[in-house]
């Protein structure tokens, strides 16, 4: 999951980058020069400074006399000024070439730039719609394309939108009886793992408070038990038992693909035309509440041990069904801004069918939806 997470995060950052670079004005690409010039001059007057302290303390300590203390002094002085020398007419020559490249007309300012085509590929949220008229926008958080401002606009304005969903945090077990001050595994290593795809539909067509969001989820809880433990299936009872071994790591895995259903309240106002004819209902850019639940069905369980016996290091896995309920059902809200929020979800159903304590997960994290 993690290593998913990373990767997609690389590609990501790698694409944003290629994009920026090739659609990069003049203005923009001439303040970078500007600042690569004013980077290389600090960066060699402080190493001076430096040089020059070290040389001062060197004549304190009489490891060399003052005349020869001076002579190095005047020699580092010399060798910073020529690369600053050589390092800014590198940049100059950048500059020279970017003007001529302008009066040529290959670069475009900043007023041009934004009126002609290309693509502009974003990682989360934007809420401006001025992409230009024949630009494309590739929204990598939302995995949406935008094909000009005016297409972005009316179906960022739909009565029914779709966003992608990924949610964190923290996970644990309520047990009948305790409270998670005695739980039986760890507060801030065991954690969850949500993504989905949800629809977003306004309920009344010209009011932009109420909404039904819906949609399909994977949801991903992990526990790691405390005191050395690990869980062992005992007949129709599943208990957590003390590792005859020194466990690394202890970590109890169930995932359950699910159906979330929430009424939306959406504090985003409504927006007009730039004429004033028209009116505009967008989601997910104000404060948000979210009240539901979701109801679903257990794919699989798995428990991974770690440990080391004789120098030698040792990964377990183990598959089964653990007597995990199959079927998982719920409650759970959201409260945040934009596209970030709060999110609290806590099973109705106890974790294990038959065990005589019924234990039911709760989950406290953050909230994405990308739109």
């Amino acid at each position: 999951m993690q290593k998913i997470i990373l990767y997609t995060i690389i590609i990501a950052i790698s694409l944003v980058t290629k994009a920026v670079a090739q659609e990069k004005n003049f203005e923009q690409q001439a303040k970078e020069i500007a600042s690569n010039i004013e980077t290389i001059t600090t960066e060699e007057k402080n190493a001076l400074k430096k040089e020059i302290e070290a040389i001062d303390l060197q004549v304190k300590e009489g490891k060399i006399s003052a005349e020869k203390g001076q002579e190095l002094k005047l020699k580092i002085a010399e060798k910073r000024a020529k690369n600053i020398e050589t390092k800014v007419a590198i940049e100059e020559a950048k500059l020279a070439q970017l003007v001529k490249d302008k009066v040529d007309g290959k670069i475009a300012g900043s007023e041009e730039t934004s009126k002609r085509g290309g693509t502009t590929i974003i990682l989360g949220g934007n809420k401006n719609d001025s992409i230009g008229k024949d630009r494309t926008e590739i929204n990598l958080g939302s995995m949406k394309i935008y094909n000009g401002e005016k297409e972005k606009s009316e179906r960022k304005s739909k009565r029914t939108t779709s966003q992608f969903v990924f949610a964190f945090g923290l996970n644990n077990v309520i047990t009948e009886g305790e409270n998670l001050e005695d739980s039986d595994y760890r507060v801030w290593g065991s954690h969850f793992y949500e993504w989905g795809v949800t629809y977003n539909s306004r309920i009344l067509k010209n009011n932009n408070l109420l909404h039904a969001k819906y949609g399909l989820s994977l949801m991903y809880n992990n526990l790691r038990p405390t005191d050395n433990r690990y869980f062992v299936k005992n007949g129709d009872q599943t208990d957590l038992v003390t590792s005859t071994v020194k466990l690394d790591d202890s970590r109890f895995r169930n995932v359950y693909l699910t159906a979330p259903l929430h009424l939306e309240f959406d504090f985003t106002p409504k927006k007009l035309s730039k004429d004033g004819t028209k009116t505009y209902f967008r989601t997910h850019e104000s404060v948000r509440l979210g009240i539901g639940g979701y109801g679903g069905v257990r794919i699989k369980s798995k428990q991974i041990l770690k440990y080391e016996i004789d120098d030698v290091k040792i990964k377990e896995k183990q598959k089964g069904d653990f007597n995990v309920s199959e079927f998982t059902y719920g409650l759970s809200a959201y409260l945040g801004y934009g596209q970030t929020s709060l999110y609290v979800k806590y099973d109705l159903n106890p974790m294990f069918k038959n065990n005589n304590i019924d234990q039911n997960n709760v989950s406290l994290g953050i909230r994405f939806d990308f739109n």
